[in-house]
């Protein structure tokens, strides 16, 4: 099964706060669903492990929050943590942590885990979901 890191042993970079558009409230950054926090974990760790520089992770969700501007999107704040993945899967793609199509099948080898289970049970992406 996979699961995110308790928050506190995520190291976040200093220049968090840059990011003006991040939900958040007194406490920090907030979350309506858990793969957003889990987006959000992911693109800081992948940064303080040094895949990629806050500066170089900032350009990438500036240039996916313009694209949706410019589609007139509306800036309502509800699309947020999916520009945040765009971005993500982009840096992720264009420093070859992964690639298009292995995401591709992990995420439909979600949609099925998530197909396949009742109501108000956990998903859990077994491990033949991978293959």
């Amino acid at each position: 099964m996979t699961t995110l890191n308790e928050p506190n042993s995520i190291t976040q970079p200093e220049n968090l706060s840059a990011l003006a558009n991040l939900p958040r409230d007194e406490g920090g950054p907030v979350f309506a669903e858990p793969w957003q926090a889990q987006a959000f974990a992911l693109a800081v760790r992948l940064s303080a492990q040094g895949h990629f520089t806050w500066k170089e992770w900032a350009a990438a969700l500036a240039g996916e929050l313009k694209g949706a501007a410019d589609r007139g999107e509306p800036d309502d704040g509800s699309r947020y943590y999916h520009h945040w993945l765009a971005a993500l899967e982009r840096l992720v793609t264009e420093k070859r942590l992964s690639d298009p199509s292995a995401m591709l099948e992990r995420k439909e080898a979600w949609a099925v885990a998530y197909r396949r289970t009742p109501h108000g049970k956990p998903i859990e992406l077994s491990a033949s979901s991978t293959d």
